[in-house]
């Protein structure tokens, strides 16, 4: 069993899934907090995303995306920014999948989970894709200088 949870653990998308789980009790919680603090629904909930986001994003740097994360401070907020970025689009795919689903789908797409799961899964792989290709990439410049071989 614990090689096969090693396999399984090499796989970024999966490790991406994994800490994109562990978000949604902090989006949660953050967007509880909040309400109850006196910030609206609304207001609560973007305040929420952003602290959901923070959090996936560190979980990522330091566990899907490793050997590519940024290493300067500058290099660091950018790569912030482009997940905050990056997660934003995901969201709305997410979101525009669920919406067109529930409105247009013949049954049983338009059932409100199947639509919610479909939503979830298209925004995960775009925010995968879009995690590994412009914010998770190798810095060039960053990288020390080895001479020729």
């Amino acid at each position: 069993m614990s090689a096969f949870l090693s396999r399984l653990s090499q796989i970024p998308i999966l490790r991406f899934a994994v800490i994109g789980a562990l978000g949604m009790p902090v989006d949660w919680c953050v967007l509880q907090l909040c309400v109850h603090l006196g910030t609206g629904p609304y207001f609560g909930r973007v305040i929420a995303w952003l602290c959901a986001a923070s959090f996936t994003w560190l979980g990522n740097r330091y566990f899907t995306f490793v050997d590519s994360r940024a290493h300067s401070f500058t290099g660091t907020i950018q790569e912030w920014g482009r997940f905050l970025a990056a997660n934003a689009v995901g969201g709305l795919v997410n979101v525009g999948l669920y919406s067109v689903m529930l409105r247009t789908a013949l049954p049983p797409f338009n059932d409100i989970n199947i639509a919610f799961v479909s939503g979830v899964l298209l925004g995960l792989i775009f925010n995968f894709i879009l995690s590994k290709k412009m914010v998770f990439r190798r810095d060039p410049a960053a990288e020390p200088f080895r001479g020729p071989l």
